[in-house]
């Protein structure tokens, strides 16, 4: 799978971080504040959406009184802690971003969260450092589907897009880095189960852990 690559570039939430949990449980605290349930296909509709697009979405949606930059403010006043503390690197995926870098790999983020969440995840695993490049989806014109993100992490770390592999765990996230004219391996997720199929018919590649990136057991899909 890294073979010929230079460059691997992570989507953060699911992919990286097992931290999906995290979002919807803040979702359901955060809506109920006004007394709004959240409806069932919530995570589907904002998937790929940057920072600042979810909270437009959410304010247009619900019709919700505080401002898009309150609103803002408040998921990151809800999210840092747990960020800072509880969110942890999926399975295998420190020794595999140590291998890589031994190989001289470079390293990216490309993710739809804010970037104060995506250092403090970051340096509480211990691998802040480890990163070349961090983008978000608020840093570019478009969110994921668009390649936007990727491309301008490959841009940012001096190699062309051939030469990356993507890791990602939703179809929005697989058809950025395949538009960005990336190889892509799907990243199983219990939060983005119901969609695994989608994810394992555009993807190289697929794994449930990064150990099988290591050991070889990953699964070549085309």
């Amino acid at each position: 799978m890294l073979e010929k690559k230079k460059a691997a570039i992570f989507d953060l939430d699911g992919t990286l971080m097992d931290s999906m949990w995290m979002w919807r449980d803040i979702d359901i605290e955060y809506l109920g504040r006004f007394r709004i349930s959240p409806p069932k296909d919530l995570q589907v509709e904002i998937e790929g959406m940057g920072f600042t697009e979810t909270a437009v979405y959410f304010k247009e949606t619900f019709a919700l009184p505080d401002s898009v930059e309150k609103i803002k403010a408040d998921w990151n006043q809800m999210a840092y802690e747990k960020y800072a503390r509880q969110v942890p690197l999926k399975k295998g995926a420190y020794r595999l971003l140590e291998k890589m870098r031994e190989k001289g790999m470079k390293l990216g983020i490309a993710t739809s969260n804010h970037i104060d969440l995506v250092r403090a995840a970051l340096r509480n695993n211990g691998v802040e450092e480890w990163f070349d490049c961090i983008r978000t989806a608020c840093d570019v014109a478009r969110g994921k589907p668009a390649p936007d993100v990727y491309l301008s992490v490959a841009e940012l770390l001096e190699v062309a897009p051939r030469d990356c592999i993507v890791f990602e765990d939703v179809p929005m996230g697989v058809m950025a880095g395949l538009n960005a004219g990336m190889t892509v391996c799907g990243v199983a997720d219990l939060f983005s189960r119901d969609r695994e199929a989608q994810v394992r018919s555009q993807a190289h590649y697929f794994i449930h852990d990064y150990d099988e990136v290591l050991n070889q057991t990953y699964e070549v899909l085309r």
